[in-house]
């Protein structure tokens, strides 16, 4: 396809994305679920904090505006030219840079499951790549292949009769537009059983259902069937961490959500993550967010209520 043709493709479909969003989401702002299960919108008139959250497999693409994401160090910037992917459950700081209320955030989530990629991988005959830096988050370009599979799925909202029938069919139109796209491999590489990839994306849904628990590497590598030099090699590889720094990292957002929007006291919330020590919970949480946890808390919540700014 010619470059000015794809271009103009490419406007017309954010305009009507543009419009259809807005119709669908609440005004006020924050994420809002529709009726599709897998599908949330958002649209928002100002900047954000930065907001936490773990992101689980999905595409965020922003029709109008821009946000960045980051993980660890890494800060990921994604706007209408590109859309965001995270193949595996990740901890990520999020936060909206470009929105106002003239022209506002406006954006989309669909959530997948990876089985569904190895699937498609299959039944489309796409090549199974391997690749070395498999790093389980990743911005690509959009393409007007992608946005105009994304109308579809969106139009279905005004005919929600046909909801259980065709959106199953549309997610995978989606994912597979997705793995057409640069760097599709690496997306593909989470769903192929017995790859590193997948058996990290496996350890992490084991850590982040037990992140209260103490977490014994090795028997976690075992259980992946990976060597423990190789289970850090690799996890560190997907989720720019350690094993033990991708716990605290979680551990450490939940009991700030918890102190933020349920009032639980620090102690508890440092009991209720996992931590033995409150003294060690209150140092380990200055270190990773630069204040004590009730001075953090109640910064935050003078700035940012109990909102909830995903995608």
């Amino acid at each position: 396809m010619d470059a000015p043709n794809e271009s103009l493709r490419i406007e017309n479909a954010l305009q009507q994305l543009a419009r259809l969003i807005r119709r669908h989401a609440v005004p006020s702002g924050g994420m809002h679920q529709t009726a599709v299960p897998s599908l949330m919108v958002m649209h928002a008139t100002h900047l954000s904090e930065p907001l936490e959250s773990v992101y689980k497999p999905s595409i965020c693409v922003v029709v109008q505006g821009a946000k960045t994401a980051m993980l660890a160090n890494e800060i990921y910037r994604y706007d209408p030219s590109s859309y965001l992917v995270t193949s595996v459950e990740l901890p990520i700081i999020g936060r909206i840079i470009e929105a106002s209320p003239e022209i506002p955030y406006l954006c989309l989530k669909l959530s997948f499951d990876t089985d569904a990629i190895l699937d498609i991988v299959k039944e489309a005959d796409l090549p199974a790549l391997n690749s070395a830096e498999v790093r389980g988050i990743t911005v690509k370009r959009t393409s007007s292949a992608l946005l105009e599979a994304l109308i579809r799925i969106m139009e279905l909202l005004d005919a929600p009769k046909d909801i259980p029938v065709l959106a199953p069919l549309m997610v995978r139109e989606i994912l597979y537009r997705v793995l057409q796209g640069e760097q599709g491999a690496l997306l593909q590489q989470f769903a192929i059983i017995g790859s590193h990839a997948y058996n990290i994306a496996q350890a992490i849904r084991v850590i982040n259902r037990q992140y209260n628990r103490p977490l014994v590497i090795e028997q976690l590598a075992k259980s992946v069937n990976m060597s423990t030099s190789a289970f850090h090699k690799h996890f560190k590889r997907a989720t720019a961490m350690s094993p033990l720094q991708y716990q605290k990292t979680v551990r450490l957002q939940e009991a700030r959500r918890l102190m933020l929007t349920e009032n639980v006291q620090a102690s508890a919330a440092s009991f209720h993550v996992g931590y033995e020590s409150p003294s060690q919970f209150s140092r380990e949480y200055a270190r990773m967010y630069g204040r004590p946890p009730l001075v953090d808390v109640q910064e935050l919540r003078g700035s940012i209520g109990d909102s909830h700014v995903l995608g």
